[in-house]
């Protein structure tokens, strides 16, 4: 796969491709996957939205026929049923019922070779953390760095000590390519759309490699970016990208940032 010419604002026209989640070993030792355990475990992400929420999301107001229930009359959804000739009975009364929605989460981490170091135990943290938070939810989980790989899909069960092995096991080198993971989180959310979706961006926004990542945050229902502040990073491509996404930017300079940012990006 080689890198093209140069387009507008950084852009190439590399093409990216979603790899198979990584089988071999750690290239870390057991002292830090023993650490990152430890740091996981003693996490604390005080009153936070997401568990506050419970395991299931927002709610959605819906019409239907009365059954023995429901919060408020629609009335002029019932009053265009009366005008209909047939009989009166209770099912012309329509009425507003709220249902729970449940959530989806797609979360990107950038593995990428700029990630190294402190930056990836930050990473890890990060995304063990959201994988606790989100365990009765629907949470997808991207890890990308040129390429994509898919370490968690939707539907699937989400487990930790799992999903720790897999982040540890990625090369950890290589550019950025902001849109393509991106991409692939627009496509998988939006094939949820009975869902609250979400995505969130974990990384040092210098994009490097691919067309301009920009087109794929506005496709996105919301987009929150987890920005990488301890060495070089691009905070204005941050800044774009959660605006184009309709969120947030939350800095973080090592790991111990990462339980304020996560509350802050769920914060009403």
């Amino acid at each position: 796969m080689g890198v093209g010419g140069t387009g507008p604002g950084g852009s190439t026209d590399e093409i990216a491709q979603l790899m198979p989640v990584p089988a071999g070993e750690s290239r870390h030792g057991s002292t830090l996957h023993r650490q990152i355990e430890d740091i996981v475990a003693r996490l604390s992400i005080p009153g936070s939205p997401v568990q506050r929420r419970g395991p299931r999301g927002g709610f959605k107001t819906i019409s239907a026929p009365f059954s023995d229930g429901g919060d408020e009359i629609d009335l002029d959804r019932t009053l265009e049923q009366l005008l209909e000739p047939g009989p009166l009975d209770a099912s012309r009364v329509i009425v507003r019922q709220r249902r729970r929605k449940r959530r989806a989460l797609a979360l990107l981490v950038d593995t990428s070779g700029s990630m190294r170091g402190e930056r990836a135990k930050t990473t890890v943290v990060a995304a063990c953390a959201l994988a606790r938070e989100f365990a009765y939810e629907e949470l997808a989980m991207i890890a990308f760095w040129s390429d994509a790989a898919m370490l968690i899909e939707f539907g699937a069960p989400v487990d930790p000590r799992r999903l720790l092995h897999a982040l540890l096991a990625l090369p950890g080198e290589g550019l950025t390519n902001l849109s393509f993971p991106l991409e692939v989180a627009a496509r998988a959310l939006a094939a949820r759309s009975a869902h609250e979706g979400r995505a969130m961006l974990l990384s040092d926004c210098i994009h490097n490699a691919g067309p301009d990542p920009r087109i794929w945050a506005a496709r996105l229902p919301r987009l929150d970016v987890l920005l990488e502040v301890s060495r070089e990073h691009d905070p204005a491509l941050g800044r774009d990208l959660a605006h184009e996404g309709r969120g947030r930017v939350m800095r973080i300079n090592s790991y111990r940032d990462v339980a304020v940012a996560i509350n802050r990006a769920f914060a009403p």
